[in-house]
């Protein structure tokens, strides 16, 4: 039987930024896909996770936010983990400048209506720079904002921002870990990655070169080799 790998989205993400992933680990395990548009804390969003994901024991990945969910789950319901894959996030919390520069963001998406200025402004930390002209890999972000919505999105971002510090949690994790992060990533670099990997105990650290912040779809290949690695290890 294959076992469960639960995936955690990020900020203004869904399905879509696992879809090469749960189609291309299909044969290795059974993918499930959460939705984290409907809370404002991470306490909220871990624990309808953990009511509403397969039963029993799983796999958990999460990038980015979802990495923040999936350090909450640990938190709360370690036993239920039995491996974790954090991508391009990190365990310490907002600083003060970070948080300012969320909350601009909030009331430019809300004077806006949309999320057109928010992209605009976004788009060149998400993805590597040889990728954002790619008008797929742009258009697949831009739809998943969209579906996301403006409430969702301030959901999100106050839940991301009134996270607490998982730093202290990493020592307590007791299953395998998988931290992987894009070299160019701008949002999470790979020093927030080295910090965590110093920290957890059975942690493998994988670099994936010329690759930004939205790793899953940018280097679909290379990061499911990682993932395949880290199930079947």
């Amino acid at each position: 039987m294959r076992p469960a790998l639960v995936l955690l989205p990020g900020l203004l993400c869904d399905g879509a930024l696992w879809a090469p992933q749960v189609a291309g680990l299909a044969d290795a395990c059974e993918p499930w896909v959460a939705d984290l548009t409907r809370d404002d804390s991470m306490q909220a969003m871990a624990q309808r996770v953990l009511d509403e994901a397969p039963a029993g024991r799983f796999a958990l990945a999460g990038l980015s936010m979802g990495g923040y969910v999936a350090l909450e789950i640990m938190r709360q319901a370690p036993a239920r983990v039995t491996r974790l894959a954090l991508l391009d996030t990190r365990a310490r919390p907002d600083s003060p400048d970070e948080i300012e520069r969320r909350r601009t963001l909030m009331r430019i998406a809300e004077a806006a209506r949309g999320f057109a200025p928010v992209n605009r402004r976004m788009l060149p930390l998400l993805v590597h720079i040889s990728r954002q002209s790619d008008e797929q890999l742009v258009r697949t972000i831009q739809e998943m904002a969209d579906r996301t919505g403006i409430p969702a999105y301030l959901r999100q971002q106050n839940a991301i921002m009134s996270r607490v510090d998982f730093r202290p949690v990493l020592r307590t994790i007791d299953c395998p870990v998988l931290l992987l992060c894009g070299r160019q990533d701008a949002i999470t670099r790979v020093s927030l990655h080295e910090e965590m990997a110093s920290a957890v105990p059975h942690a493998r650290l994988e670099i994936i070169e010329d690759c930004g912040h939205l790793s899953t779809l940018e280097r679909p290949a290379e990061v499911n080799a990682a993932l395949r690695h880290w199930l079947e290890a």
